[in-house]
This record gives C-alpha cells, sequence and structure tokens, in this order.
C-alpha cells in the first residue's frame, strides 16, 4: 500500500475516530484506543506512521448499549454499525462503524453482501470467569464463538487450530446452525458481569489476547491522551496493557516489519461501496 492511501485511510479513519467519540460522550459510552492506536497515541502522539486502521476497546455493557442507540441516534447516511448477525456475516468477531462513502474490500469478506465501508473496528471487554474450571469454560465457549460467528480460517490462532477449524466448518455447513451454536457460546462467555468482576479479559482477538487476565481497575476509567492533535481515551491501566502484550512497546519494529497488516484486495477511498456491488464484492457465495 502506498504512503499516499495509507494517509489517506489515517485521515478517514481519525474522521470516524471523532464522530465516535461525539457520539459515546453524548450517550455515556465509555471507549478506549487499543492495538496499534493505543501504541501511536502513546509513542507518535497519533497513528503509527504504516498503520492503516484503528482499534478500540468497550466494556460489553456500553459495547451492547452501542448496538442499540446507533441506528436510533447516529448519522446512519454516513456511518453503518456493523456485527455479523443471523443474515449478514463479517468473519471478524466483533463490530465496526463503517465509511457508507469509501470502499475498502478484505479478502475474507469480498463474496459477502455486506457494507464495505472503510471500518473503525470495536472489541469488547467482558468480566473475567473467577475460578479455573469457570475460566476454562469461559475461554472454550470464547473460541467456539469465534469460530462460528468468524466463519473463516483464522490467521493468528496458530496452524493446528487452522487445521481444525476447516474440518469443523465442513461438518457444520449449515449456516442457521452455526448462528444458533455462536448465539449460545456468545451467552456462555459473557455471563460475568465487567462492572462487578474483579478482573477482565478479552474474549475476542487472538489466543495470546483470550488468556490474558486485567485487573478491572485497569479498564474502569480512562486518562486522555494526544491522538492527531485531539484528547482521545485510553484505559487508565494502559502502561501495564502494553507491557503485558509488546514488551518494550515504545522500541520500533524492524523496518520490514513496519507495513499495513490488512489484505485488502480493492480500495477506493472516495467512491460508496456500492458502486462496486458484482463487480469487486457479492459475486458468489462462497464460504470456509
Amino acid at each position: 500500500m502506498s504512503t499516499s492511501m495509507t494517509k489517506e485511510i489515517q485521515e478517514k479513519e481519525l474522521a470516524m475516530l471523532l464522530y465516535f467519540k461525539e457520539f459515546c460522550d453524548k450517550h455515556n459510552l465509555r471507549f478506549y484506543l487499543c492495538g496499534g492506536g493505543l501504541i501511536g497515541a502513546i509513542r507518535h502522539n497519533g497513528f503509527i506512521p504504516w498503520d492503516d486502521d484503528l482499534d478500540l476497546f468497550m466494556p460489553r455493557p456500553d459495547y451492547e448499549k452501542l448496538a442499540e442507540l446507533w441506528p436510533k441516534y447516529a448519522d446512519t447516511e454516513r456511518y453503518t454499525y456493523c456485527r455479523t448477525d443471523r443474515n449478514h456475516i463479517y468473519h471478524d468477531a466483533g463490530a465496526s462503524i463503517r465509511d457508507n462513502n469509501t470502499t475498502f474490500i478484505n479478502r475474507h469478506s469480498m463474496h459477502e453482501d455486506i457494507c464495505h465501508g472503510l471500518a473503525l473496528e470495536i472489541m469488547p471487554i467482558d468480566g473475567c470467569a473467577p475460578g479455573k474450571i469457570s475460566r476454562t469454560l469461559q475461554l472454550m465457549w470464547a473460541m467456539t464463538f469465534a469460530l462460528f460467528n468468524a466463519q473463516r480460517l483464522p490467521d493468528n490462532k496458530g496452524p493446528m487450530y487452522r487445521a481444525l477449524a476447516g474440518c469443523i466448518y465442513k461438518v457444520f455447513s449449515s449456516q442457521s446452525l452455526r448462528y444458533h451454536i455462536w448465539r449460545f457460546a456468545e451467552k456462555q462467555m459473557t455471563k460475568y458481569d465487567f462492572n462487578t468482576s474483579k478482573e477482565c479479559t478479552e474474549l475476542i482477538g487472538s489466543l495470546k489476547g483470550m488468556k490474558l487476565r486485567h485487573p478491572r481497575e485497569d479498564f474502569a476509567s480512562v486518562v486522555y491522551k494526544d491522538f492527531e492533535g485531539h484528547q482521545i481515551p485510553v484505559m487508565k491501566g494502559y502502561e501495564r496493557y502494553l507491557r503485558l502484550i509488546w514488551g518494550d512497546y515504545m522500541q520500533l519494529p524492524p523496518v520490514e516489519q513496519r507495513v499495513a497488516k490488512h489484505d485488502a484486495v480493492f480500495a477506493d477511498l472516495n467512491t460508496p461501496y456500492k458502486e462496486y456491488r458484482g463487480i469487486h464484492y457479492a459475486k458468489n457465495e462462497a464460504q470456509p
């Protein structure tokens, strides 16, 4: 991806982030930067120069409220709330806010008739199960949810998990059955309330992230950091979190790793994605 394209993506992502912050402030919803956006805020006071997306965390109660509030009160002509349901498969276990006036088609979703605008990715933080057995079960349900909700061969969970996933998809080929499985798994894994649990956890994302437990106090409140000239919230315990995930997060990675992570098959940031229906996406119904 060219430097000019990356810069244009960052400008669109920043516009989405600022609108999202305004919306959350108005409706008393908590969120914080995570992933590359969090490292960027601390290390660069903005985007990591080569980064092509923004990821956010929301406590589960706020994450679910967002799903209810966005269609009612947001500018849905401009931005769409997207999350896999019975009729739409986004091949990502989290939610997203997408810019309807752009086109950014990821390889894993190119066959789906969904919103293909540039995305602001949102992932929930959940209450962590307190005991060893309950925690093991929670992780089991989280992996089941990820498998049947995302419905694509995972890139970040290892070759054995990928091979197993391929076999399971062949056995459970019914879309209706897959939907009922992940809905049940979601209810089981999220039954520990974020606001009353001593610890919290990421149940969507990499296996490494799923296994980690965090003091809820680290996520219960926010501090504000400069991000491209704007004050954006990050979790109170961001330093401990960043060290746990990335070690010396202030150290730049090797030059060969300074690349955008998305596998986009087509992008046009100045044309609504609907203009490319049947051309660059939704050409068939291929499934994993």
